[in-house]
Formats: C-alpha cells, structure tokens, sequence
C-alpha cells in the first residue's frame, strides 16, 4: 500500500504527539518571576511622585532672582555709561566681538563676561587712576543681545530665556519651570567652543545633583549654552511579538502600547504568560508576571513603562512546535526539524 505525504505527515504528528508535550513540560523559557504584581501596581502611584520630588527640590535649591545688575555683558550689547562727576563722559557704545566697549578718555575697555556692576566698578577704577579723583558711574544696558539661554526637552517650559546672570544648572532649570513627567535622569549642557562644529558637551546625572546633593555637578552655565532634558530612555520588548526590539518610551507609555508597538502578539504568543523585567535603585532587577487579562482588565493596561525597562512575552510551546515542525524528504531520508512560523 502506497502512503501518501500527507499521511507519512499525519502520522508522525501524532506519534510525536506525546513526546512533544512530555519535553515541553517543566521546560523553563525566559526570566523567572521574582515580584508579585500587585505590589508593582502598589508602587506606582509611589513612583510618580518621584519627578514631583525633583522639582520641589530644584526650586527649594534657587534661593535669589537676578536682576539687570547681575546681566553678564557680551558680544553686541549696547551699553550706556555715565559718570556722574563729569557728564561730558557720558556715552554710548556697543561690546565688540572680542569683548571691548569704547569710552571716552580710557578708550577700549574689556568688559565681556562681567556683569553689569562688576563692569560699573572696573570703570569707576579706571577713571580713579588717572582723571576723577572719587568718580560715581552708572551702566546701563540699553540692548540685550548677547545674553540667551536654551532649554529643550523633556522640560516643562521649555524655550529661550534672557541670561541675566551668572546662574547655575539648578537656577536655569528652574527657568523653565523644572521637568515634565516623561524626564529622563540626565541632563545634557552643550557650549560652544572655538570650534562651533564641535560644542562640548557636559552630562549630568540628575539623582546625583538633586537626590544625593553632589554639588560639584551644578555647573555654571554660560551665555550661549543650550540645555536638553532627554526623555526617558527605552524599553525593550522581546519574545512572542512581531517586531522585537527597542523602542523608546514616550509620553508615559504603557505596558499595554510597548507591547503595540513592537506590533502586537505574534501566532505563537502565550498570553498567559508576560514577564516584566525592571531595574531598581540597589542595582537589583524585579521580574513581574501578569497576562493579556490583566491588561485588558485595567489592572496593567495604564501601568507606566520606565527606562530600560524589558517586556518579554512567552511562547506556547505546543502551540509553537506544532506551526514549526516540518519534514524534510530527500535522498531516500527523511526527518523533521523547527522552523519558527511566520507572522
């Protein structure tokens, strides 16, 4: 009797049948749970006060407002300076590129990077050496052009701000009203430099400056410097998924869309069976177990991503090998093998 492929096939399906299931039984895929879910969805209303923390800190840590007296002058600025003991001295010029501003009998005085009183008392000393024995003077800044700052990012007024002062990274986000919910733990400081095409660049760890009051990290920040609050990083979605891979966590993104988009279950997904794998602050990392019942019952569907992040969901083994399996007919042999199924 003349067997058929498909029954050779039939057949081995079914003489496979129950050695397929015993290997699979106890088979371990995946990290192993180490966290309940019920206590991570209890720690997440804890962990959304964290970005409120910083920012309170961020603001308790500003302790004065600049004013025009402590307006750092610089390149374009029009300045106007009188000496009250002689008001035939009292004149107008702009700060050149290299810093100077012309007066009348001292000629070119440097003045860039002083603040507007610190440029006052220079003058004053100036004119007290060789013209005016106890002179007064007043400078006024007529224009600003110089002084500007940029803050982009994950910031919650984010934009350009007037550089009144000499500030530090503290005062300058608090500027801009400290940072949005969806924030990263760094903050980038670009300056540029003698070559425009190569800034420098300056990172800061924020739970450093701000939790754990290093600071040396509150840097001085200079007329020109933009600074950006990245977003939170990215999670990384793994296992049973269409599209593995990457993908970076915006706009408090949930367990529920990492998973869209990384583009949903693949045919072979155990939907019962969903890990989360997330890092905590003593270096430890919590496996967290829940299903596609639980996102859609609501108990994980709003539960919020966090950097670094890993969202790894299983596979249903049977369900797998069975789309897998395949036999392979050639040269008078013939066996089977896995092919992993195509979504």
């Amino acid at each position: 009797m003349i067997t058929s492929t498909a029954g050779i096939k039939k057949a081995l399906y079914r003489s496979l049948g129950i050695v397929v299931v015993l290997s699979i039984i106890g088979c371990a895929h995946g990290p192993q749970p180490t966290a309940k879910l019920e206590d991570v969805i209890a720690q997440e209303s804890g962990s959304k006060h964290e970005i409120k923390e910083m920012n309170e800190k961020l603001f308790a840590s500003v302790s004065r407002t600049p004013t025009m007296k402590d307006y750092v002058l610089g390149e374009g600025d029009l300045v106007q300076v009188t000496v009250f003991e002689a008001q035939e001295l009292k004149t107008e010029g702009r700060v050149g590129a290299r810093g100077f501003v012309t007066l009348p009998l001292l000629g070119p005085v440097d003045v860039k990077e002083l603040t507007a009183s610190e440029a006052e008392r220079k003058i004053e000393e100036l004119y007290r050496r060789k013209y005016i024995h106890n002179p007064h003077v007043s400078l006024f800044v007529k224009e600003q052009v110089s002084g500007k700052i940029t803050i982009m990012g994950a910031a919650r007024k984010p934009g350009s701000f007037p550089y009144l002062a000499r500030q530090t990274l503290l005062e300058s986000l608090a500027m801009a009203e400290g940072f949005t919910d969806t924030a990263g733990r760094t903050v980038q400081v670009r300056r540029a430099g003698e070559d425009p095409l190569h800034p420098s660049t300056f990172l800061v760890d924020l739970d450093d400056l701000i939790k754990r009051g290093q600071g040396e990290l509150n840097i001085e920040i200079k007329s020109g410097d933009i600074i950006y609050i990245p977003d939170a990083g990215t999670v990384y979605v793994d296992g049973a998924v269409r599209k593995p891979g990457n993908y970076s966590v915006k706009q408090e993104m949930s367990v529920h869309e990492s998973i869209v988009a990384a583009g949903g279950f693949s045919s072979v997904a155990d939907e019962g069976n969903i890990k989360l794998v997330r890092h905590v602050e003593d270096g430890r990392r919590d496996v967290i177990q829940f299903s596609a019942k639980d996102i859609k019952d609501g108990s994980v569907r709003d539960m919020k991503v966090k950097d670094r992040d890993v969202i790894f969901v299983e596979s249903n083994r049977i369900e797998k090998l069975i789309y897998g399996l395949q036999l392979n007919f050639g040269g008078g042999l013939f066996g089977f093998g896995y092919k992993p199924p195509v979504d």
